[in-house]
């Protein structure tokens, strides 16, 4: 599978396996290792987690299993994100992103994945009581520490993650975004074009929308369905799911899709979208329909 390079010592697999619902899959550690092991094989190597998943249970979970084969370690990329507290644990749902929760929340995830060092460590939402001065106090002394290798941010926008990186002494290497076919704030406003001019390959959440894009009734999703079912005859693909993630991964931003998915039939359908054929007049088909209109 086709690597990114984020940093001179840094690659992800262009798919990424998104650990979000890990917890609703009711896996046992073998199964989840199993999982772990399909994945590698297929070539992703990436694994998506944020320390409230699950209710703050999914980093554990995967732990364990990791903890079946520790070789296999080495061979991947645990990206984990901080910054929100959950009410079940604070009482309330607010954003934290001081020194203190940053560096506790790390300290919390690498005894969850039963590791000595997190590879991506993004900030999971934008804080409007950031003080940015604190996040990079925490950012250099989990660095210098080697606890975190690289930082990123995930649904920043074009001013928040220019204001955190003029604090930063390095460059944040992704922002994890939501892109698809049914959802394009991020092509709309400027967020995927800060990730070109900066040459920062997105992660991209949600791709499938969630699923929504198979079962809404919106006329956004009856058109968009009806144009993919179009695409996936002409390029022979077997379901729309890989229409979806071929659309994400032949722009030229170099967008990296989360497959959160703990069925494997679903991981092989967007492995297959990689060599899907796509054209450009394909692509724009798919923009013009879920906007529902044409291009000016």
């Amino acid at each position: 599978m086709e690597r990114i390079r984020l940093a001179d010592d840094l690659t992800f697999s262009r798919l990424i396996h998104g650990c979000w619902r890990l917890a609703d899959w009711g896996y046992s550690r073998e199964q989840l290792l199993g999982l772990i092991e399909f994945c590698l094989e297929r070539g992703i190597t990436t694994f998506d987690h944020a320390d409230i998943y699950g209710d703050y249970t999914c980093e554990s979970r995967f732990g364990e299993a990791l903890a079946l084969k520790p070789s296999l370690r080495g061979q991947i990329e645990i990206v984990t994100k901080c910054g929100i507290k959950l009410p079940s644990k604070y009482g309330m749902k607010l954003y934290d992103t001081s020194k203190n929760h940053i560096i506790a929340s790390v300290e919390q995830s690498l005894r969850h994945f039963h590791t000595d060092y997190i590879d991506v460590l993004l900030i999971h939402r934008p804080d409007p009581f950031m003080n940015p001065e604190e996040v990079a106090e925490a950012f250099l002394q989990l660095k210098q520490d080697g606890k975190v290798r690289y930082f990123g941010v995930s649904n920043f926008k074009r001013s928040q993650w220019e204001m955190l990186q003029s604090y930063l002494p390095f460059p944040l290497v992704t922002n994890q975004i939501e892109v698809s076919a049914y959802r394009l704030e991020n092509l709309e406003d400027g967020t995927v074009d800060l990730c070109l001019e900066k040459r920062i390959p997105p992660m991209v959440w949600s791709p499938l929308t969630g699923g929504a894009i198979f079962s809404a009734d919106d006329d956004r999703a009856v058109r968009l369905r009806g144009t993919l079912e179009q695409v996936r005859g002409e390029v022979g693909a077997e379901t729309i799911d890989e229409v979806l993630y071929a659309w994400l991964l032949v722009h030229p931003a170099r967008m990296m899709p989360i497959v959160g998915s703990g069925k494997r039939e679903r991981i092989e359908r967007a492995v297959r979208a990689l060599s899907l054929p796509l054209s450009r007049e394909q692509w724009f088909a798919i923009l013009q329909s879920s906007m529902g209109h044409d291009v000016p």
